[in-house]
């Protein structure tokens, strides 16, 4: 059934469009959680992948976050929550399927369905986002999302932790588990919540702005930098350090903590002193965590840095938050669906070539790798401060009125 998100109001709490957000915000980190947990040891004790391995399944896994715009295109036929929910139950079956296939093609193949579901329910989901919360609440409810999603991977990897070794779990039960409580979490959100019709009637083609410029760097450089991290900052742990399971695991627990305490206090942050000073505390910070990684290899500094920079930068992925929200208010009401899509694309341009690339140049100076990353947060850090104090339409960026008397604005 479909209902005009003006009428959500006169739904029960529990049918709300916020609290399908929630729902959603739990079943997705359960199956992803799970398989983020388990794959470097899964893929280095069962397959025997070195870090050239890593970097391609990695960059196979970024393909289909690069051919995201193609939301856009399925976006004709299906509903955008309708699409949300089917791409988590792909998620969930691929996870529950991903100990069946321990080859490196087996591996590459059904990390390439699970990613078709991660991404596509990432772009739509971010767009419901901006949708169906206003400008004013979208900070505080973000963070309050984050938060909630940090909860469900806390239990998720709590349960790895305390079950792993006392119950003699393996791969198979633990990746099955995972995804099949995804894909029920799903159905249920298809089955208990009305359609719900957002205001603005959201363009189905491509949007390429050219007043959004500053906003698809940004995403550029995001993206570049998370490969980074994703792709090796765990994978170091395990290959240099020899992290087991359960000691992955528990740096992961120490790190949602974290986030579930700070999430909602970067939510109000952003709301109170604005994306600019956010996200220019991001990425310096993002400086300083990079540099310091090269240092463990360049200086030989120990496991217990590796560990506190590891949960540091993982704190920093919450101030992404800070881009959704300026996007929010920059953009024209019915660009946000196919903007989302199109900044998910180009989220990903640097997901497509540079694990695979940096998994060479991992063999020869895994530091060189952070180094590397380090050069990147600076870049970002640059364009972070053309981000205006109160961002609008036609005042996108710092430069903005200086463009607009050179030529037109669009």
């Amino acid at each position: 059934m479909s209902r005009p998100l003006s009428e959500a109001h006169a739904q029960p709490f529990w049918r709300r469009p916020v609290a399908l957000l929630v729902l959603m915000a739990v079943a997705q980190p359960i199956s992803f959680a799970t398989w983020s947990a388990l794959l470097n040891n899964f893929v280095i004790g069962a397959v025997g992948f070195d870090g050239h391995d890593i970097g391609w399944l990695h960059t196979v896994r970024e393909i289909p976050g690069f051919l995201s715009f193609g939301v856009i295109f399925v976006l004709l036929f299906v509903r955008e929550q309708v699409l949300a929910v089917a791409s988590l139950c792909l998620l969930g079956i691929s996870t529950a399927l991903t100990a069946y296939f321990p080859s490196l093609g087996g591996i590459l193949t059904i990390t390439f369905f699970s990613s078709i579901g991660f991404h596509y329910y990432e772009a739509v989901n971010q767009s419901l986002q901006l949708q169906w919360l206003s400008r004013a609440e979208a900070p505080r409810v973000l963070g309050k999302l984050m938060a909630v999603g940090s909860a469900a991977t806390l239990v998720s990897y709590g349960l790895i932790v305390l079950f792993w070794d006392a119950l003699g779990l393996s791969y198979n039960i633990v990746f099955m588990t995972a995804g099949v409580v995804t894909t029920l979490l799903a159905v249920a959100a298809y089955f208990i919540y009305p359609q719900y019709e957002a205001p603005n009637p959201q363009r189905r083609e491509l949007v390429l702005r050219r007043r959004y410029w500053l906003y698809y760097l940004l995403q550029f450089m995001a993206g570049a930098r998370r490969q980074i991290f994703v792709v090796f900052a765990g994978f170091m742990l395990v290959e240099r350090f020899g992290f087991d399971v359960h000691q992955v695991t528990s740096l992961f627990l120490i790190t949602l903590v974290a986030n579930m305490v700070t999430a909602p206090m970067i939510g109000r942050a952003v709301g109170r002193f604005g994306e600019r000073r956010v996200l220019v505390f991001e990425y310096t910070g993002l400086v300083i965590v990079f540099a310091l990684y090269g240092g463990i290899y360049a200086f030989g500094w120990g496991l217990l840095l590796a560990s506190v920079l590891y949960v540091i930068d993982n704190l920093f992925f919450a101030m992404a938050m800070a881009l959704k929200t300026y996007f929010q208010k920059i953009a024209d009401p019915g660009d946000i669906a196919p903007t989302a899509a199109v900044a998910f694309t180009i989220n990903h341009i640097a997901a497509v070539f540079l694990p695979a690339a940096l998994g060479y140049l991992w063999l020869v100076s895994p530091g060189g790798v952070f180094f590397l990353a380090t050069g990147m947060a600076a870049v970002s850090l640059l364009l972070a401060l053309l981000v205006p104090r109160h961002p609008e339409p036609g005042h996108e960026t710092v430069l903005s009125p200086l463009l607009a008397r050179i030529k037109p604005a669009e």
